[in-house]
């Protein structure tokens, strides 16, 4: 720790809301049957400005008792109480006021997410805020419309008898949701939206580098009216508390979203009691580049792709196909759109990609930066660490980089995208899908035609054509192969968070 927040608050954020400084001054407790309380241990653990690496707030490091007494207050709500009895119409109007909430203190949310994750303010409040809020009213609007259906059926053993069949899908029970620091509080709508929808309870472990706007977020959902103990939010480490929460044998399902590596852990974990288990992991996503593409706006699509939230997303696009004839254009182009990026501070209104999150995160993007350039890669541009304080990487964009690589086969998740060209569109299937990934992928051209047969070949729970990064509550994401199981939003998430169940009465 390099200081305490009250030393240098005035200094170093001189604008900053007082509503921020307020929150960011408080007790930082966990949140455990409506009531926020110290975690078992009472140790605390600091969390940073990425930006600066001074310290922001201490939080709660909740333990596995502290788990225990979560899962224990969210089975007691989920069985005893209101939330059981509750119409799915109730249900429904609490995560839309929860929306509402959100919205109205937008700015407030945008400036922590700001400070705490690294990224510009002005992207947390058109992206992050907004998404979230839309996510919580789409599923506000899915809790009345959770259905079953009649089934005729024919028994040939009972001639002559008469049933009556229909389904129903109820709640799966209690929900273990684990977040990752990328995009806290959208990460933290994503989990929390379809479960409440469902009428699932929810512990809620959020990511040791970001915990608070999802503590801002479980003062907005007290607000809102949530019985207690139907959402309850942890701030620990994933060793621990997230570990303690994958296991639990009175946890009915677990959700995480972070890296491959960790998912197979929580697999394992999850073994015990056999419980359902969604996961949204890695990607090394393609992006194609086709010579007739409108490149206008392939080239700066393809740059936003990978340089979004500091190359800190999933589905980035960074490994990036390129046809031969438009290939030193296509990477001129993507390597000036890096150069013009202003690295910054997200507080600083003209900020345009801020530091990546960890130090930790730090090391490991110029690890593989530095392995790319020992391989023989070239780096067009970037290549390196910004010089000073904070936790910041050039954008870089390498060529010459063979499929063997590390940064060509593993998911750096930072601002490094390597080009790479082609000859022929039927080389684009097999090297597109030789990865252990599938999550997302980019086409770009004019030809319809040609776009929808790649799309049909790529391994990829979503392919974007002429754009990327397009999201929305309504539009299921997820990935095939080593990227996750199941599905995020959309209608396709409800079954992830309800059991069905088959009744058959003889009339």
């Amino acid at each position: 720790m390099t200081a305490t927040p009250k030393a240098w608050f005035e200094e170093t954020y001189p604008d900053l809301p007082l509503e921020v400084v307020s929150f960011l001054q408080s007790r930082h407790r966990v949140l455990i049957g409506g009531q926020w309380v110290d975690s078992v241990t009472q140790k605390k653990f600091p969390t940073f400005d990425p930006a600066t690496g001074k310290v922001l707030a201490e939080v709660a490091e909740a333990s596995a008792e502290d788990v225990d007494e979560a899962v224990k207050a969210a089975r007691s709500a989920l069985e005893k109480g209101p939330w059981p009895t509750m119409t799915p119409s109730e249900r429904g109007r609490l995560i839309w006021k929860l929306a509402d909430l959100v919205e109205a203190h937008a700015d407030e949310l945008a400036v922590i997410e700001s400070l705490d994750n690294g990224k510009p303010r002005s992207v947390a409040r058109a992206v992050d805020v907004p998404l979230a809020v839309d996510l919580f009213r789409y599923m506000a609007g899915w809790a009345t419309k959770i259905e079953g259906n009649t089934i005729p059926i024919s028994v040939p053993y009972t001639p002559g008898a008469e049933y009556l069949a229909y389904t129903v899908r109820e709640p799966v029970g209690v929900c273990g949701q684990i977040i990752p620091w990328n995009f806290p509080l959208l990460m933290a709508a994503w989990k929390l939206g379809p479960a409440l929808a469902c009428g699932c309870t929810v512990v809620l472990k959020v990511a040791e580098q970001t915990p608070l706007s999802a503590l801002r977020l479980g003062q907005l959902i007290i607000e809102a009216g949530f019985p207690p103990g139907v959402v309850n939010i942890l701030t620990g480490f994933g060793e621990t508390a997230g570990a303690a929460l994958a296991s639990h044998p009175d946890v009915d399902k677990v959700a995480f979203t972070g890296s491959t590596e960790v998912g197979r852990q929580i697999v394992r974990a999850a073994a015990g009691n056999l419980k359902k288990v969604t996961l949204e992991l890695g990607g090394k996503s393609p992006n194609v580049v086709f010579a007739d593409a409108q490149l206008e706006e392939a080239i700066p699509a393809a740059a936003s792709a990978v340089f979004f939230n500091h190359g800190q997303c999933c589905c980035a696009g960074t490994r990036l196909y390129v046809e031969r004839k438009v290939f030193d254009r296509v990477v001129e182009g993507v390597a000036e759109e890096a150069r013009k990026i202003r690295l910054g501070p997200g507080w600083d209104p003209q900020t345009q990609m801020g530091p990546l999150v960890s130090e930790e995160q730090l090391e490991r993007v110029c690890r593989y930066i530095e392995e790319g350039k020992e391989g023989g890669a070239r780096p067009v541009v970037g290549g390196k660490k910004k010089e000073g304080q904070g936790y910041f990487v050039e954008p870089t964009v390498f060529v010459n980089a063979q499929p063997q690589m590390s940064i060509v086969q593993e998911e750096i998740f930072g601002p490094v995208v390597v080009a790479i060209p082609f000859e022929d569109p039927s080389e684009i299937p097999p090297a597109a899908n030789q990865t252990i990934y599938g999550l997302a992928a980019g086409i770009w051209t004019r030809d319809i035609s040609k776009a929808h047969r790649l799309a049909r070949e790529l391994k990829a729970g979503t392919v974007w054509i002429n754009c990327y990064n397009i999201f929305d509550a309504a539009l299921p994401f997820g990935g095939y192969k080593q990227s996750g199981w199941g599905r995020e939003m959309g209608h396709a998430v409800l079954e992830e968070y309800t059991e069905l169940k088959s009744v058959c009465i003889r009339l």
